[in-house]
């Protein structure tokens, strides 16, 4: 695949001062941890977008553009969302038009109302290169304080799957006149497809309770993620029609109650479950070369419950045809840090993994993290084009330089914020490196935002006495 822009290899040295970056060892393979984006509020989904950006909405609200090259940002579109602050709605899932070039639109869910029984909106925005605009509204779900899903996937037929949560009304899921505890299934001008297993329904999959990850697997599958209630979190394999038996069925069909449901109903049964819930989220099918430990596997977002402690980035190695989940490796459980998300650079095979926070049902700001194997984006990458905004030195103690690669910035301004969410200092960006003194900061952790004409760079730092 032939870069359409080099993407940078952070960690070179600027005047020889930058430390060394934390590195991680997944087998023979060493992945080397950046800092990409800081300051994010609540970060729901990413994406590697068809013009090699990195995605990000927030259920805060907004959908953010990230220039993977130095990690600066734009608000490309800012919505009104139901109980931003609390629960589990806001902005949620988003996708791609396959026919980017011809057709630049993107498909956004988000839930709206001043209560927590609002709208869920299924959304498609015109893209003009600066902003989303032109909204047309798809399809119209009730939203609820919990369970509103909403994953979206693109399939090669150019139909879009759509996860639509219970909203804690159980019953709902078995119906099929509700739409609520399903997948759905949408051609991409919002109607009903005519393969659709049920006539006239938007319908895919039934008997779901909370699915929060969709992913393409090998030879076409389709896997999906699903919060279990207090246990028996799912991975499943998606099946036109099928019914995933929520609420009679959690997990496999073990009881004997659960066993008769399943008789009766053809219930499918997960490829894998956890209990008690470690909290499934987002995930991304990987089999690039860059990290070969990882290949045919699921890599899946792990929140890590309501009581945390699970929190982590599960990898679901897969048998040869996918149908199979063979084992599971954990991995970043040391931050501590309730994992939402997970995207994938197609060119170096990078794996960005969104953080949430330590509690439920997220609090920021947050960070988006790039683990990286240098040994092979070096080879893949033609020229150095950017280095990443860096702190030094870090933790500072009474002064630190924050520096950054390219030329200097036009019309930039800087805002530095604590992580308890305090203004700490404001200014303007005369020179390639901006000097500021930590003299009088209390001791904690703090992160700059440097605006310019183009987006907004962060970097992430630490004071120290």
């Amino acid at each position: 695949m032939k870069l359409k822009h080099a993407l940078l290899i952070a960690g070179i040295s600027i005047s020889g001062l930058i430390a060394a970056q934390p590195t991680w060892e997944v087998g023979n393979t060493t992945l080397t941890e950046y800092d990409l984006v800081t300051g994010m509020q609540i970060p729901w989904e990413i994406l590697w977008g068809p013009d090699d950006f990195i995605w990000m909405t927030s259920r805060k609200g907004e959908v953010i553009r990230i220039n993977p090259e130095d990690g600066s940002y734009t608000t490309v579109l800012q919505k009104n969302v139901m109980n931003s602050g609390n629960g589990e709605p806001g902005m949620l899932g988003m996708a791609m038009h396959p026919d980017w070039q011809n057709t630049p639109k993107v498909f956004i869910v988000y839930c709206a109302g001043t209560s927590w029984n609002g709208e869920e909106y299924l959304s498609v925005f015109d893209w003009d290169g600066e902003s989303l605009i032109n909204e047309e509204i798809l399809l119209t779900l009730d939203a609820g304080g919990i369970h509103n899903g909403s994953r979206l996937l693109v399939l090669p037929d150019n139909t879009l799957l759509m996860t639509a949560g219970d909203i804690g009304a159980s019953a709902l899921s078995q119906s099929l006149s509700s739409l609520q505890g399903k997948t759905l299934r949408l051609n991409l001008d919002g109607s009903i497809p005519e393969d659709n297993p049920f006539p006239d329904s938007y319908v895919y999959t039934f008997g779901n309770r909370n699915s929060q990850g969709l992913a393409l697997g090998p030879n076409g599958l389709i896997y999906a993620s699903e919060h279990g209630q207090n246990s028996n979190d799912e991975f499943n394999l998606i099946q036109p029609g099928g019914n995933y038996g929520w609420p009679q069925v959690e997990g496999y069909c073990n009881t004997a109650s659960e066993q008769s449901f399943c008789e009766e109903n053809n219930v499918v049964e997960p490829l894998m479950a956890w209990t008690p819930c470690v909290a499934v989220n987002g995930i991304e099918y990987y089999n690039h070369e860059a990290i070969p430990e990882w290949q045919n596997s699921v890599l899946m977002a792990v929140l890590g419950g309501l009581g945390g402690q699970y929190e982590r980035l599960s990898v679901l190695h897969l048998s040869e045809d996918g149908t199979e989940v063979m084992s599971e490796d954990t991995y970043f459980s040391s931050f501590n840090q309730r994992i939402r998300d997970v995207a994938v650079n197609p060119y170096t095979g990078s794996v960005y993994v969104a953080f949430n926070g330590t509690s439920y049902p997220g609090n920021g700001p947050n960070i988006i993290k790039e683990f990286r194997n240098e040994a092979f984006a070096s080879d893949v990458l033609e020229q150095l084009t950017a280095i990443r905004t860096k702190a030094q030195p870090n933790p500072a103690n009474d002064l630190i330089q924050i520096s950054w690669g390219g030329k200097g910035l036009s019309n930039a301004t800087y805002q530095v914020f604590s992580y308890t969410g305090q203004f700490v200092a404001t200014g303007i960006v005369t020179d390639q490196n901006l000097l500021l003194n930590t003299e009088d900061w209390s001791i904690g952790s703090y992160f700059i935002q440097i605006e310019h004409d183009l987006g907004i760079l962060t970097c992430n730092f630490q004071v120290h006495r």
